[in-house]
C-alpha cells in the first residue's frame, strides 16, 4: 500500500518532521510530497477537498487521506523504536487530540519560523519524494 505524506514545504517544522520521519522509516514506507505541489492538489481535490484548506500534514494511505492528529499518529505507528506506542493516543476523543494539533500548528510559523522554500531532499532521499 502506497502512503504519502503531504506536509507544508515551507514550514520549518514540518521539514524537521519530515526529516525525523525519514531519520525513523528504515523500511521507508513513506513518500512525501510537499501540500504546495501539484500532485497535492490533484490528489485532495480528486478526494473532493479543497487542497487550500490544508496547511499541515495530511496522510494518504490507499484510497484513505487521513488529516492533523489521525494522521501524524498513524505515522508514529510506522516508525522504528517506540514511536509506534504514540499510536495508542488514538483512543483519546478525536476533538481533544485535533485541539492539541491546532494549537501547534497555528503557532507553527511564529515558534518555528518559514522558510521561502521547499525542502530539498538529498540524492539518496530523492526518490522517496513526489515533486509537481
Amino acid at each position: 500500500m502506497e502512503r504519502v505524506i503531504f506536509f507544508d514545504g515551507v514550514c520549518n517544522f514540518c521539514n524537521a518532521s519530515v526529516n525525523f520521519v525519514i531519520d525513523h522509516d528504515p523500511k521507508n514506507h513513506f513518500k512525501f510530497a510537499a501540500l504546495q505541489s501539484d500532485f497535492a492538489k490533484e490528489k485532495l481535490t480528486k478526494a473532493g477537498l479543497n487542497a487550500e484548506e490544508y496547511s499541515s500534514v495530511v496522510l494518504i494511505e490507499g484510497d484513505t487521506i487521513y488529516t492533523r492528529s489521525t494522521a501524524a499518529l498513524r505515522i508514529a505507528k510506522k516508525l522504528s523504536g517506540l514511536w509506534p506506542l504514540c499510536y495508542g493516543f488514538i483512543i483519546v476523543p478525536p476533538f481533544l487530540r485535533n485541539w492539541v494539533y491546532d494549537v501547534i500548528a497555528r503557532n507553527r510559523y511564529r515558534w518555528f519560523g518559514k522558510s521561502e522554500n521547499c525542502r530539498l531532499p538529498s540524492p539518496e532521499e530523492r526518490t522517496r519524494f513526489i515533486v509537481g
